[in-house]
């Protein structure tokens, strides 16, 4: 397999890694998450009109491309600068959900405002007590009206429009919830790394049949695409944000000195960064590989793969390295300390390192 990328693509990453470099330092992500709304409306006016959300989206609704490739582009450079803006949410999960071919009702003409960067979107679909269950929906839409709740909704308390599973009377179905529905009630919150979720619960919302995304296996179809999507692009920013990791440590091991000598002379830190960087390409090797498979049929398995490895490597090069920058590797005002808490916070969303071992194994078995 060429692992190499394509000169639009190689084009892509530099632009991604240009404006996070320029526009997303440090300080600037520290204000933005101290922030009442979590995120920068203007950044995030930036990168749509630098095409991003376009770039994760197919070419028949006016997307570049929406491949494997596309996502992990785009997800590893923001994963780099750890970039708080709900692009998973909204372009990755949302806007490709809307852009479906199945998609009806008022979703698809939704999209040209999400691509716009004037609308943001967010999925509901785990709730309470489901844990990692993507097949427990207690949510209902019978006669119209919404009830359940929702929990744990990436970028939930960001959203103008909440994309909700609900079993109805056609079996699943996906339903646009706009975020002043009367019924409706939504705690927004920080997670432990600095990004935003919700808990939502629905008392008798009332939806339109212009409300109604999909139904029946379409609904199916359009969830399960997308949590895949949500997946991987967690793998790609994750593989991002291990390389950021990586390189701090390796400046300070380069300027960090004792007895008289970077510390990076000592073989037993030699060793360990070794150790790392070799894990790293692991990971990276295994996330093109789920890139190159993500519109195949044993596209879960490779999926599953991946987001296991990537969550157990994760964690490692988060431990290694604020292991290796000794206290100073805990402290708030380092940026390791925060790509350290992305990394861990990564593993848990759409299924850890465990959950994704045994789903593996499973698949493998049955194929």
């Amino acid at each position: 397999m060429d692992f190499k990328l394509s000169e639009d693509h190689s084009l892509l990453k530099d632009m991604v890694a240009k404006f996070v470099r320029q526009k997303y330092d440090f300080e600037t992500r520290d204000k933005i998450i101290k922030s009442e709304a979590g995120y920068s409306p203007e950044i995030w006016a930036e990168l749509a009109e630098l095409g991003l959300v376009a770039a994760v989206l197919p070419e028949r609704v006016g997307g570049l491309g929406g491949t494997g490739i596309d996502i992990m582009v785009v997800m590893e450079e923001l994963g780099r600068g750890i970039v708080v803006e709900p692009f998973l949410a909204t372009a990755v999960l949302g806007a490709g959900m809307l852009a479906e071919e199945e998609a009806a009702g008022r979703g698809p003409a939704l999209l040209d405002d999400v691509v716009a960067g004037g609308h943001l979107l967010a999925l509901a679909h785990y709730e309470p007590g489901a844990r990692y269950n993507a097949d427990k929906v207690d949510c209902s839409l019978k006669g119209g009206k919404l009830t359940g709740a929702k929990s744990v909704v990436i970028g939930g308390g960001q959203a103008d429009t909440l994309i909700v599973s609900a079993k109805g009377d056609d079996g699943l179905a996906l339903v646009l919830v706009s975020k002043d529905a009367d019924g409706m009630s939504l705690r927004s919150y920080k997670t432990h790394d600095g990004f935003s979720a919700a808990e939502v619960s629905f008392d008798g919302v009332a939806v339109n049949a212009d409300d109604v995304l999909a139904t029946g296996a379409a609904a199916e179809g359009i969830l399960a695409r997308a949590i895949a999507r949500g997946t991987f692009a967690l793998c790609a920013e994750s593989l991002g944000a291990m390389e950021n990791a990586r390189d701090a440590t390796l400046e300070y091991l380069r300027t960090r000195t004792q007895f008289g000598v970077p510390i990076g002379k000592f073989q037993v830190l030699q060793h360990r960064m070794v150790d790392m960087c070799l894990e790293i390409e692991q990971a990276r090797s295994i996330v093109l590989l789920a890139a190159s498979k993500l519109e195949s049929e044993d596209s879960e398995k490779h999926l599953s793969a991946a987001k296991a490895l990537t969550g157990r490597i994760g964690r490692m090069v988060a431990e290694e390295a604020v292991q290796m920058h000794g206290g100073i590797g805990v402290t708030w005002e380092l940026t390791l300390a925060h790509v350290a808490k992305r990394l861990v916070m990564i593993d848990h969303w759409f299924g850890d390192t465990d959950h994704h071992l045994k789903r593996f194994q499973k698949l493998s078995n049955a194929a």
